[in-house]
């Protein structure tokens, strides 16, 4: 008699479960190990680099957590590596980080460097896009994804390393617009970094408790979430220009949200594995369930598997959930209804109508590694080279 005659349906089927928790497990250990790896190697990268004695601008945020002693402290680091004494411009509320950009490039700064979270980094990036000068990070926000994407590291002391010493990389910046607004500035467009979006994301991000973002991180946007899990979907017409300028237009489309990626990681998911921020593409992903609270289960699950195996796709046997993914650089939405748009967890107005395009390169982002393996020259004179022109 044969052995596996014996076995049940159910046998099998935990015994296939079985076999797929060893893989899962295994992946997580492997990119456990890659992540020590790669943390060691851009350690020895960062105490190898070189000072970049420029004239330095500190974009600070007054409202984050121990901003005040922070700044002491970079002040310090800064005359302990003997590099000139920076200008600090706080961010006001009616004063962005865009506006602040400007102003210390007008007072002779050659590098930005953004200093809270990621709505920070985003506003100085959109003054700095565009005018060949290095905008470095020193995060100190809540979740730091842009950070984290790019492995800027989040202590202190290495992001203050990166920040003053040459290294430099191009990357992507995305821009949204809302045609429809009344405000001038929505309808000029807002630069962001990572993913934005229209529906689900943005109520959700309205609904958020700012006390409770302070104490849970970004566990509170999950909290506001659940409040709206069954809201009224989105209707409307999407039309996506393809990399080879090709327009692909969608009817009638219903969904719960539309994701927009530069970058797809956010902690403990990957959106859009296949996201890479300097390839002059845009990710496109529209997320829907049907059935309730098992499809919000099986659009989790989903979520979870792509994350594991690094790669855009549904389960196979998933049900309820919809994920379809499109690369682009330009998008265009009509809603029937107005909905909340975000860019990089900042909301934006209601708005019927959004257009969204990508800026290919337009931002010199001062990394964690050597300028030689990103090709980019950062000195004083701000020159780049010719193969990042």
């Amino acid at each position: 008699m044969n052995f596996f005659d014996g076995i049940s349906g159910l046998e099998w089927l935990a015994i296939i479960a079985l076999i797929a928790a060893v893989i899962i497990v295994w992946r997580l250990i492997l990119r456990a190990i890659a992540h020590m790896r790669h943390r060691q190697e851009e350690i020895s990268a960062i105490n190898s680099r070189r000072n970049d004695p420029a004239e330095y601008a500190f974009i600070v945020n007054p409202s984050k957590p121990g901003a005040q002693q922070i700044t002491e402290h970079i002040l310090a680091f800064c005359r302990a590596q003997g590099v000139p004494e920076p200008l600090i411009i706080e961010t006001q509320l009616d004063k962005d980080g865009e506006a602040c950009a400007q102003e210390a490039i007008a007072r002779g700064a050659q590098v930005i460097v953004a200093v809270g979270g990621d709505g920070t980094v985003r506003t100085v990036a959109a003054g700095v896009e565009g005018t060949n000068h290095p905008l470095a990070v020193i995060p100190i926000g809540t979740a730091n994804l842009f950070a984290r994407n790019l492995g800027i590291p989040l202590k202190l002391d290495d992001a203050l390393r990166v920040a003053l010493s040459h290294g430099s990389r191009r990357v992507d910046m995305g821009c949204m617009s809302l045609p429809d607004s009344h405000r001038a500035k929505d309808r000029r467009g807002h630069g962001f970094l990572l993913i934005s979006g229209i529906g689900f994301d943005a109520t959700m991000m309205a609904a958020t408790d700012p006390r409770l973002k302070g104490r849970m991180g970004w566990l509170a946007y999950g909290v506001a979430g659940m409040k709206h899990l069954f809201d009224r979907k989105q209707i409307g017409t999407i039309a996506i220009t393809d990399r080879d300028g090709d327009i692909h237009t969608f009817r009638d489309v219903q969904f719960r949200t539309f994701l927009v990626g530069n970058c797809g990681a956010i902690p403990m998911v990957s959106l859009m594995p296949e996201a890479d921020y300097s390839d002059g593409l845009l990710d496109f992903e529209l997320l829907d369930t049907d059935g309730g609270i098992i499809g919000w289960a099986n659009l989790a699950q989903d979520l979870f598997y792509q994350t594991i195996w690094g790669r855009s796709g549904k389960r196979l046997g998933s049900v309820g959930s919809t994920m379809d993914h499109m690369q682009g650089t330009h998008a265009e939405i009509w809603l029937n209804h107005s909905a909340y748009a975000e860019v990089d967890g900042d909301l934006l107005s209601q708005t019927k109508h959004v257009s969204i395009e990508v800026h290919h390169r337009s931002l010199i982002v001062r990394v964690p590694r050597k300028p030689a393996q990103f090709g980019v020259s950062t000195s004083t004179s701000l020159s780049v080279s010719k193969s990042e022109q």
